[in-house]
């Protein structure tokens, strides 16, 4: 009686534990379904996700196609080409000031570049006492080499040098003068004054001075707003 109880009992046991290996497996299979179709929405959910956060993303973002204003097109016109903007503001009139004015830096910057290349050459000549030179030395500077005045020769390269400065900074502020003309004349191109916005002159009663005088009045749209300057 032993022996067959014993082997019922370990069949038992191991038809107990096939049945959990089955059930554990059957767990598991189902685990991983789950686990899988939980993924598979997650992803599928996140593709979607991203497609409507792109989305949104780009309907937000501001348009960079903008069109530039026309005080913007005149200032790079004037930048790129003196002139450019006064052109594209239809002030013609204006293009030959703005060449005019730009010509006299510009020829004292050339002139000024020609004699300090000349006097220092002169300089150079005569603090070596290179008389073999001297043919190469401006006439209008031969007597000074000839006598040895390098001093008086080091203070023209000197300020001939400094001259060369001062005309390229005089042409650079020109040149910023005519993009500011012409983004100033594209800013006042729509700008209009009519007689819903005015400044007039007016004759009046000053009832604290008890005395007539003139005001001058400003028109707003239909508010006026009075601002009296009298007198006797």
């Amino acid at each position: 009686m032993f022996r067959p109880y014993n082997l019922t009992v370990a069949m038992h046991r191991r038809f107990a534990f096939l049945v959990f290996l089955l059930v554990s497996f059957a767990v598991v299979t189902k685990a991983q379904k789950d686990t899988a179709t939980l993924n598979k929405i997650t992803d599928s959910s996140g593709v979607t996700n991203q497609k409507a956060l792109k989305k949104n993303i780009a309907s937000a973002s501001p348009d960079t196609s903008k069109k530039r204003t026309p005080a913007g097109t005149a200032a790079l016109l004037s930048a790129i080409i003196p002139g450019a903007g006064q052109v594209y503001n239809k002030k013609y009139w204006k293009v030959p000031l703005v060449y005019g004015v730009l010509a006299i830096p510009t020829y004292t910057f050339v002139d000024n570049l020609n004699w300090f290349k000349k006097t220092r050459l002169a300089f150079n000549i005569a603090f070596n006492k290179d008389t073999a030179r001297y043919d190469e030395v401006d006439p209008r500077l031969i007597y000074m080499v000839k006598n040895g005045y390098t001093s008086s020769l080091q203070n023209y390269r000197d300020d001939f040098r400094r001259n060369v400065d001062y005309s390229a900074l005089v042409f650079l502020l020109v040149w910023g003068l005519n993009v500011v003309d012409a983004t100033v004349d594209a800013h006042l191109k729509d700008f209009n004054i009519t007689d819903d916005l005015s400044l007039q002159l007016k004759s009046g009663y000053m009832p604290i001075a008890n005395t007539a005088g003139i005001g001058i009045v400003l028109n707003i749209g239909k508010n006026h707003v009075n601002r009296s300057a009298t007198g006797r």
